[in-house]
């Protein structure tokens, strides 16, 4: 069963590398933003792996905060390349 986690980790390195090279060749800039989160998913999956061959649970926190933080970003880059921008600041104060 051991051997099935380590060809998973290789796997996801490898889908690691056609992410990263995604995210600096990508033709447009929402293909860069999907590789971006990909890659954070790719990463959380690897995590959650190392976590599965350790044996511990140490690691599920990190987990959960690079989910949240994969999420924040990829909703701010939506946001920004939808808009042009992330935080709409009202210039009539009333």
């Amino acid at each position: 069963m051991m051997i099935f986690f380590w060809v998973v980790l290789i796997l996801i390195s490898l889908s690691m590398v056609a992410f990263i090279y995604r995210l600096v060749k990508g033709p447009s800039t929402p293909d860069r933003v999907v590789a971006l989160d990909a890659l954070g998913v790719a990463l959380i999956s690897m995590i959650g792996v190392i976590s599965i061959l350790a044996d511990t649970i140490f690691f599920l926190d990190i987990i959960l905060l690079l989910a949240i933080l994969a999420f924040i970003g990829t909703v701010a880059f939506s946001k920004f390349l939808e808009k042009g921008e992330i935080i709409q600041r009202d210039n009539n104060p009333s």
